[in-house]
């Protein structure tokens, strides 16, 4: 058997590597470092976690996420889940920067999450797992 030990990183398709570091630096990431020689951006945030920008998309998805929007499915990764530590401090963070929330805050399991999208409409869930708290948001559904 393998020994996974950790997630190492996050791989994510985007049309504009510019563009979509500007997006996720409100979410705490800063660009480590580009690729000279592939379209690769890798972010990383303070605590470690990484995402790479594989930054070779082309946007002929008609302003869907074709794992999420449209009619068939397909396989593939549907989102990335990220820890936070308050989801009232995030939806107010969200609503400061207007960056829309698309779902939630919704109670899923022993937490709290809420969903956006990245500008090539990539899902992201920010979850608050463990304690509970009470927060009404875009939704309008109780976290607790």
């Amino acid at each position: 058997m393998i020994q996974i030990q950790r997630v190492h990183h996050i791989g994510i398709r985007v049309t504009d590597g510019e563009r979509s570091l500007c997006f996720y630096r409100h979410l705490g990431f800063d660009l480590a470092w580009k690729d000279p020689r592939e379209p690769v951006y890798v972010l990383r945030n303070a605590k470690g976690v990484e995402i790479n920008f594989i930054v070779n998309a082309n946007d002929t998805s008609g302003g869907k996420n074709i794992l999420m929007d449209v009619g068939p499915k397909y396989p593939g990764y549907t989102h990335v889940a990220l820890q936070v530590a308050s989801i009232d401090e995030t939806v107010t963070f969200l609503q400061e920067n207007n960056i829309p929330i698309f779902e939630g805050p919704v109670k899923l399991g022993d937490g709290v999450s809420l969903f956006v999208r990245d500008p090539d409409l990539n899902v992201i869930e920010l979850r608050k797992s463990g304690t509970i708290e009470t927060a009404a948001g875009p939704g309008g559904q109780e976290g607790a």
